[in-house]
């Protein structure tokens, strides 16, 4: 699936358009890691228990919106957006674009496609996956999601 927060993909072409597809989590905290990151804003600075939730439920909502797009007989998403909102202890994370049929029309944009149908992903993308759980006592080895 190719992702882009431009409207366009350079060296392809938009064939069709499935519509707006996105994808939403709402997370709470961990209580115990609300205390912690309430004893480290005293201090100042970043808190690394949040903005561990916080990648993780960007990962969710992208696979959510990934899957949807897949759905729809998609393979590109194309001016892809974040937006979040925070109530009481939850947070809210939407991702959403809109999904297109794209078909590869430079030469790099034809190799870049054939590697991608190989073995599923791009190189330079990481694969997004739900149900990450962000208080895993062992963590998933790196390029993992949510790592």
């Amino acid at each position: 699936m190719l992702i882009s927060t431009t409207f366009d993909l350079n060296g392809y072409e938009i064939r069709a358009t499935m519509g707006e597809v996105f994808g939403l989590t709402v997370r709470s905290r961990n209580i115990g890691a609300g205390c912690i990151a309430g004893l480290r804003s005293i201090g100042g600075g970043e808190i690394p228990e949040f903005t561990k939730l916080l990648v993780q439920s960007r990962n969710e909502a992208m696979a959510r919106m990934v899957a949807e797009a897949v759905a729809r007989g998609a393979n590109a998403v194309v001016g892809m957006r974040f937006d979040g909102g925070a109530f009481g202890q939850w947070s809210e994370i939407c991702a959403y674009g809109t999904a297109v049929w794209v078909e590869p029309i430079s030469d790099y944009a034809k190799q870049q496609h054939a590697a991608q149908a190989a073995p599923g992903t791009l190189a330079h993308q990481g694969a997004y996956a739900v149900k990450v759980s962000e208080w895993a006592a062992n963590p998933p080895p790196s390029g993992v999601p949510g790592t």
